[in-house]
């Protein structure tokens, strides 16, 4: 009961300082350009450390190390993709994205190609990617607030929800800026603080419990007990096992002592197994069964190898295509600062990242019971009243709860905040009024999602979106900069193609997961096939109506490169309706009584 007083403390301050610092953001938010893009005056290491804090959504702080946990070295391809999509921002995107003076991406597309058709395109794409990634946010807040009170999960998921709502409506990027450059230090401290405590009392050996693993590689309970599963789950089992079951096994009632021979069961919804100590852990479908395949690198075959690579595509190359991280550098003053900005990124998430692998190393020892029902992602949450059952351990877990929140609520206010950018600029007329119902209309959507959508492995659904993103606006992108063929025809068909493979292929993965899993991993990770296909199509469709590029390509695409001192830099409000003072002449010829 004390750890869950302190941890829900720890949360209403969070929630609090995230209130306060979005009241002290938005005091002077007032223009359009507050709200999308905070008057593109934030300087280079206030915007890394806001862009970290929005990017460290659910997947970093619990998905990376359940994923470590369960899937051993394998796993580490997500923060390593994580990180080093930054560096292909850094080096093609950043500069040139922000010299385009664009407020959004379907703005981008405007102004390279010159087509109100592409713009709504990538407005149905923009929409698409913010509320898949929002989703797992407001499941995952669920997750942690059940987790660590018990209160119900969809609690958890509105609180942040309106919070972030609040928040937005308050100034927008102007407002939530602060929230999220403070908010990554708190979470780095979150993560930081407790894996150096836990990490020293894992060097101190296991204690009483005893080894996790035997002398045979084979992972096993070192004391009695009991798992009741969340979910209908899928679990291997490799050894020859007893133990208690109250509930559904294969289809049937099972109900005191079972059998289990090496195979695959399948365990129904809200059944319980009971384990005696010392008896092989079973683990999820798809999981490595022992510990020397836990530490061996691609032990899948060829379709591991493929999924592995996959990853690899979507994670470095689906960075430079996510919305909610784009526009944070439309917010830099020029395309230098951008740059900058982007190097500073790698630097905060290179540090990050240590810290979540480490906790998921430590699960194996301590949380093996997670194996078997799959919910790895509470692990965080659950390692350190599981490693210290005193005052420490309540300590230590208010604190990760707290900064669990603290990554829910900076993930969820950049999406919030670019899907309502793109809805009210491209539905709406485009006022700051419409920015505010946009955003309302963007929360009731994605709470109303999470809430019927059954809940998943956080990094496994933002994967799906790193994948949707690098299969869309990563080639608009690339090739909008760096190629002059590129026409709005190639870019439509590009991005029909990749995103309409992509989505195709997740609707088949949830198929097949209802229907025995009988499709293959390419479904699953298909980056590395829908990739090189939009980039194909880009290229193909381009070269065949190379009558539709835009007249003024030369031009555009110096503005895109030039060095920011020529000045050739403009924003696309500024082309629209003219400079400030244009503004003011304008308005005061109006106001001047006519003769």
């Amino acid at each position: 009961m004390i750890q869950n007083l302190w941890s829900l403390g720890l949360v209403v301050v969070v929630a609090a300082m995230t209130f306060l610092l979005g009241y002290v953001g938005s005091r002077r938010a007032n223009t359009t350009p507050d709200f999308l893009v905070a008057r593109r005056a934030i300087p280079a290491t206030r915007n890394a450390a806001a862009i970290s804090g929005e990017y460290l959504s659910a997947a970093s702080f619990l998905g990376v190390a359940g994923l470590v946990l369960k899937d051993g070295i394998d796993a580490l391809w997500y923060p390593i993709g994580f990180t080093a999509g930054y560096l292909a921002m850094m080096l093609f995107v950043a500069a040139p994205l922000r010299r385009s003076g664009a407020y959004t991406l379907p703005d981008f597309a405007e102004a390279r190609l010159g087509s109100t058709n592409l713009r709504r395109v990538c407005t149905f794409f923009v929409i698409c990617i913010g509320v898949l990634y929002l989703v797992p946010q407001l499941q995952s807040a669920g997750l942690t607030l059940n987790t660590i009170t018990g209160l119900p999960a969809w609690l958890g998921g509105a609180a942040v929800t309106v919070i972030v709502v609040v928040n937005v409506l308050g100034g927008g990027m102007r407002a939530i800026t602060l929230v999220q450059a403070f908010q990554y230090w708190g979470k780095l401290f979150a993560i930081a603080a407790p894996t150096f405590v836990l990490f020293a009392v894992f060097l101190t050996g296991p204690g009483d419990r005893g080894p996790a693993v035997d002398a045979e590689g084979v992972l096993r309970f070192h004391e009695d007990v009991a798992v009741t599963t969340v979910d209908e789950v899928r679990v291997q089992v490799a050894l020859p096992m007893e133990l208690t079951a109250d509930g559904r096994v294969n289809g049937a009632r099972a109900d005191g002592a079972v059998y289990w021979t090496p195979g695959t069961y399948t365990v129904a919804k809200d059944t319980e197994l009971r384990f005696g100590a010392g008896s092989p852990v079973p683990v999820v479908e798809g999981s490595p069964t022992d510990n020397e395949r836990w530490l061996e690198p691609q032990t899948g075959g060829l379709g591991g190898l493929f999924e592995t690579y996959s990853l690899i595509f979507a994670t470095f190359l689906g960075t430079m295509g996510l919305p909610h991280v784009l526009v944070r550098f439309y917010t830099n003053p020029d395309g230098k600062a951008a740059r900058r900005t982007a190097l500073h990124v790698l630097y905060l998430l290179g540090l990050f990242y240590i810290f979540p692998t480490v906790l998921g190393i430590i699960s194996r020892q301590y949380l093996p019971e997670l194996l078997v029902t799959g919910k790895t992602d509470a692990a965080v949450l659950l390692l350190p009243s599981t490693m210290q059952p005193n005052v420490l351990g309540q300590v230590l877990g208010a604190i990760v709860a707290a900064g669990a929140f603290a990554a829910f609520l900076s993930t969820s206010s950049g999406l919030l905040v670019s899907v309502a950018g793109v809805v009210s600029t491209d539905i709406l007329p485009g006022k700051v009024r419409d920015f505010r119902w946009a955003t309302v209309l963007t929360g009731a959507v994605a709470i109303g999602l999470a809430l019927v959508l059954p809940r998943s492995d956080a990094s496994l659904t933002v994967a799906m979106s790193f994948a949707l993103a690098a299969s869309t606006f990563c080639p608009l992108l690339v090739l909008g900069i760096w190629w002059r063929g590129l026409t709005w025809v190639g870019a439509i068909a590009g991005l029909v193609v990749g995103g309409g493979l992509v989505i195709g292929s997740q609707a088949v993965t949830v198929v097949s997961s209802y229907t025995g899993w009988w499709a293959p991993s390419v479904f699953a990770q298909p980056a590395l096939v829908t990739v090189p296909v939009a980039f194909l199509t880009m290229v193909l469709i381009s070269k065949l109506t190379a009558r539709r590029r835009p007249e003024d390509v030369s031009r555009i695409l110096l503005r895109l490169h030039a060095p920011d001192p020529l000045g050739f830099m403009r924003d696309r409000d500024v082309q629209r309706f003219g400079t400030a003072e244009e503004k003011a002449r304008l308005a005061e010829r109006r106001d001047q009584p006519r003769s």
